[in-house]
């Protein structure tokens, strides 16, 4: 019987030991490369929620993605909300640093988006709070890349960056040409 006993404890030590390091690995490797969120509200629709309250949908963000502050134009972001650091918000890149947007009732009209910046949008214009509302967002409240709706099952797909009609930056200052000055 102390046999048994024996071994019971070992396996319970080994399964608690694995348990305690497994947790906190897995935890810190999601949180790095991804994790789901669900999307709230009408400011994504038609792409996110057409059906409205009745199902929200259910997305998978890249945190990798996003680890050196590369998105482009039409791709769905997760970001702190500039006016409430403790809630996330999830909207679409319009513009990159250095590109000349046309806003929609913002403060100005035409808007060059600063180094470090983005400026993003809601697809539901007048449902959403965004840049047309708080101006350029910077890149350090960037959290990760909408990759992926993954519920529910019917709307199972990948999300790809494209952007709205009559959306695209009035001139684009492409970084990957070679030219690092403003111009």
């Amino acid at each position: 019987m102390s046999r048994g006993s024996g071994w019971g404890r070992r396996y319970l030590r080994a399964f608690v030991g694995g348990f305690f390091v497994a947790v906190p690995v897995t935890v810190t490797v999601l949180d790095r490369l991804a994790y789901v969120a669900r999307v709230e509200g009408a400011s994504m629709q038609p792409s996110l929620n057409p059906e409205g309250a009745s199902e929200c949908d259910v997305v998978l963000l890249n945190r990798w993605s996003v680890r050196n502050y590369r998105v482009q134009r039409g791709d769905i972001v997760s970001i702190m909300s500039p006016r409430n650091p403790q809630q996330k918000i999830i909207k679409r890149v319009i513009g990159l640093e250095g590109d000349f947007i046309r806003t929609l009732n913002y403060k100005k009209r035409h808007v060059r988006v600063p180094d470090g910046h983005l400026w993003i949008e809601g697809d539901h214009h007048g449902h959403s709070l965004d840049s047309n509302t708080f101006g350029p967002v910077s890149l350090a409240l960037l959290h990760g890349r909408a990759s992926h709706i993954i519920w529910p099952p019917g709307r199972w797909q990948r999300i790809r960056a494209d952007l709205p009609p009559n959306r695209a930056p009035l001139a684009s200052h492409d970084r990957r040409d070679g030219d690092d000055e403003e111009g």
